[in-house]
């Protein structure tokens, strides 16, 4: 397994957030690679205990997130794409952090089978890029309607390089939710992370 920091958009490797890229064997009749690994992944990352795996399926232009969870129940999530291609997104919310309020981003598809490790601590996002796209996540705590926050995907604090043009000019496609997040310059101190 090859695997990468992110680079986040001051130019800093965010500090937790990682790209998988798994070993992928192929011939004439298919492929196979491990999609999952408890030893490999903690020799990486550290010790996570996932709880609860999630599968997603959206239409070309909706924008989830940006999602977070606090304590009691934080969540870090492994995220891939196991049909068409996603923008995903990771922002910093550790006020301790250097890289505080920076995000970093990348493309997962069904051809590359990377996968992104988004730590607790971080907000979550992805845009669909194609007609269809399926996501499938680990998560490390069980979902928590008190301790789930979000934040504007369009937060101008953030200022998020979302690929856009992907679209054909159309907007992000929104849940309630989603349209409703506050603004991260909105939010009181106990709702990010220490």
């Amino acid at each position: 397994m090859q695997v990468d920091q992110l680079i986040g958009c001051g130019g800093l490797a965010l500090g937790g957030p990682l790209l998988l890229t798994p070993r992928l064997f192929g011939d004439g009749r298919g492929f196979f690679f491990e999609s999952w690994n408890q030893r490999t992944f903690e020799a990486l990352a550290g010790p996570v205990a996932f709880v609860q795996d999630n599968h997603s399926r959206s239409a070309q232009g909706v924008l989830r997130g940006l999602h977070y969870q606090l304590p009691p129940q934080p969540q870090g999530k492994l995220v891939r794409c196991v049909v068409g291609e996603i923008f995903d997104v990771a922002v910093d919310l550790r006020r301790s952090s250097p890289t505080f309020r920076h995000w970093a981003g990348t493309r997962l598809n069904a051809a590359t089978h990377q996968q992104l490790w988004v730590p607790a601590g971080f907000a979550h996002g992805f845009l669909t890029l194609s007609d269809q796209a399926e996501v499938l996540y680990k998560t490390s705590d069980y979902w928590s309607k008190q301790c789930e926050r979000a934040i504007r995907w369009d937060d101008p604090e953030l200022a998020i390089a979302w690929p856009l043009a992907a679209l054909g000019g159309t907007s992000p496609q929104l849940s309630g939710k989603d349209g409703d997040a506050s603004l991260l310059a909105e939010l009181a101190p106990g709702e990010l992370f220490p």
